[in-house]
């Protein structure tokens, strides 16, 4: 049974049954006769995408563009099968992504050795090259039209340097993928989305990342559609906040950075815990309901990433 919403504007959100439910979601984007497919989860979420367009009645042909925001795995993963198995669509991607989609060994190589040769096989198999000649890479303000609508694209680098923002003029929306902060389902309560930075390796950079926030609300969107996950609505309520977090983790990892060298393993241990009592900290203030476990479950994984992802950045300050 695949997880799918319907959000209006011709725009369906899609779980990508990544690492558990409500934690990545691609969208399916229709015009007339035109389909976009924004972001793609990982192999595993081929099969869901297509039964998705099934149920929607859209054909395969009828998809026209898929475009994941940035190259990362859990949201390009599934790229090379997704193209395999529509001959009609092209791949939209940034251009300093795009060569790891064309020839994607030196993206498999370096995720395995993160995760290890069994865990990257079993959660992402093997990564297929994509056609150059399928490839197109928009500039930044560059614009594509999917049937009657236009699609722009924002270069955003601070969580990647190969990260766009698309906006669609009909919702009003940028599809924001990690440039906007992950805002999970299950931390939503009364009080609104609780939406937190990601920091994740290994191309954070804090002043670009503000920068591309700051860009992103330029355009006076309504909504954002979070990768991780879901619809945001009033994005401008939250703006100030993550970009306040931007700069409240970096003096974290500074700041430790006087007891324990980031060079030593210690130090991204010390940071983890640091970063996870400063979330549940925001939780308590946002009146989480969860447990405490239930909180440290949602978010345990991105924590762990945003400590690794700022001492990174500590060693290559240092470097």
């Amino acid at each position: 049974m695949i997880n799918m919403l319907d959000l209006g504007w011709g725009i369906t959100q899609l779980d990508t049954a990544f690492q558990r439910p409500n934690m990545a979601a691609c969208y399916i984007m229709q015009d007339g006769a035109d389909v976009a497919i924004i972001e793609t989860g990982t192999k595993d979420t081929v099969p869901l995408i297509f039964e998705c367009l099934q149920q929607l009645g859209l054909k395969p042909e009828q998809v026209k563009y898929i475009i994941p925001t940035h190259v990362h795995l859990d949201h390009a993963g599934g790229v090379g099968l997704l193209m395999q198995q529509l001959p009609s669509a092209t791949l939209v991607v940034h251009e300093k992504g795009a060569r790891h989609m064309i020839d994607p060994s030196k993206l498999q190589a370096g995720a395995t050795a993160v995760y290890g040769e069994a865990e990257f096989s079993k959660t992402y198999g093997d990564l297929l090259p994509v056609a150059k000649e399928r490839v197109i890479s928009p500039k930044d303000n560059e614009q594509l039209t999917l049937g009657q609508r236009t699609l722009t694209f924002l270069d955003s680098p601070g969580h990647a340097r190969h990260h766009f923002c698309v906006f669609d003029e009909v919702s009003k929306g940028f599809f924001s993928g990690d440039t906007f902060g992950l805002a999970y389902q299950e931390l939503t309560n009364e009080n609104g989305a609780f939406l937190f930075v990601t920091t994740t390796p290994v191309q954070f950079d804090p002043e670009a990342l503000k920068n591309s926030i700051n860009k992103l609300m330029a355009v006076n969107p309504q909504r954002m559609f979070l990768t991780h996950y879901g619809m945001l609505e009033n994005p401008q309520s939250f703006a100030s906040d993550l970009t306040n977090q931007v700069d409240t983790l970096v003096q974290m990892a500074q700041q430790l950075a006087n007891d324990i060298p980031a060079s030593d393993p210690a130090y991204t241990v010390k940071l983890t815990d640091n970063l996870l009592q400063f979330f549940l900290q925001k939780l308590k203030a946002h009146g989480s309901q969860l447990t405490l476990d239930q909180q440290t479950t949602v978010i345990k994984t991105d924590v762990l990433l945003n400590a690794q992802g700022l001492s990174v950045w500590m060693n290559q300050q240092a470097g």
